[in-house]
C-alpha cells in the first residue's frame, strides 16, 4: 500500500505481534478468487477498502524466511523446536501473490488495533520474510504502470501544473524540465485551465487547473507520456 501526499511517497507497514514490521498479508480461501482475496485481506488487516489493487508479481523463491532471526522464527512458528521449524521450512513452500495500491495517505487512515506506520521509502527497516524485496519490485511495477494509472486522483480538486509535475517526480524518483513537462501536460485535452490562481506563493501566482475525468480516462487507455 503506497501512500502519496504533499510530495512524499510512503509505504504502509504493520507490526507482527507488536514487535516486527512487515507488509499487510493473509491467506487465500480454497474457493476464493485471487483478486477477491487481495481485497478481503487488505480490509481485514488495515480496514482499507474500495481502492484499486494491481497484481504485480508472484513470489515463490526458496529461503524466503532469510530475513528473520531465530527469536522471530520461534514466535512466528508458535515456539516450535528449531528442528520442527527447519522441517516445515524445507518441506513446505509458501507462494505469495503481490498486489500494490496507491492512495493519498492523508485521506486513507487504517482502522487498526495493531501498530502501523506510513514509512518513507528510504527509511524502510529490515522487514520479515522477503518483504523488502516485495517493496522494491512493487516500486518497479508502479513506475512501469504509471502511464495507465489514474494518479491524478491523488491531486487536490484544484492544482497547479507544478503540483502535477511533483506528483510524477516523487513517484518516479526523477526530475523533469519544467517547461517541457508542462508543454507535454498541456498537449492532453483533459486539463481545464481555471480563471483562478494559487495565492500566497513566493513566486508569481500560478494558474489553477482541474481534470476532465471523462477525457482523462480515455487518455489513460492509450497511456499518458511523461
Amino acid at each position: 500500500m503506497f501512500g502519496f501526499h504533499a510530495d512524499e511517497l510512503k509505504v504502509l507497514l504493520l507490526k507482527w505481534n507488536n514487535i516486527d514490521w512487515s507488509l499487510p498479508r493473509g491467506r487465500i480461501y480454497k474457493e476464493e478468487l485471487i483478486a477477491d482475496a487481495a481485497s478481503r485481506v487488505l480490509k481485514e488487516t488495515t480496514g482499507i477498502h474500495d481502492v484499486f489493487l494491481q497484481q504485480f508479481h508472484t513470489f515463490g523463491a526458496a529461503q524466503r524466511h532469510k530475513n528473520y532471526t531465530d527469536d522471530q522464527a520461534a514466535r512466528l512458528f508458535d515456539n516450535k523446536s528449531k528442528e520442527s521449524r527447519e522441517y516445515e521450512l524445507v518441506h513446505e513452500s509458501i507462494v505469495s501473490i503481490g498486489y500494490y495500491a496507491l492512495v493519498d495517505f492523508e485521506k486513507v487512515v487504517p482502522n487498526l488495533a495493531a501498530s502501523y506506520q506510513w514509512c518513507e521509502i528510504p527509511a524502510i527497516p529490515d522487514l520479515l520474510f522477503d518483504h523488502n524485496d516485495m517493496i522494491e519490485l512493487a516500486l518497479v511495477a508502479l513506475r512501469k504502470d504509471l502511464r495507465y494509472l489514474p494518479i491524478a486522483n491523488l491531486l487536490p480538486p484544484k492544482f497547479t501544473l507544478r503540483e502535477m509535475q511533483k506528483l510524477y517526480e516523487t513517484i518516479l524518483n526523477r526530475t523533469f524540465d519544467r517547461r517541457n513537462f508542462h508543454k507535454l501536460l498541456m498537449s492532453y485535452d483533459f486539463l481545464i485551465k481555471l480563471p483562478e490562481k494559487r495565492v500566497g506563493t513566493a513566486n508569481k501566482s500560478p494558474h489553477l487547473y482541474q481534470i476532465d475525468f471523462e477525457k482523462y480516462e480515455l487518455a489513460l487507455q492509450d497511456g499518458i507520456s511523461y
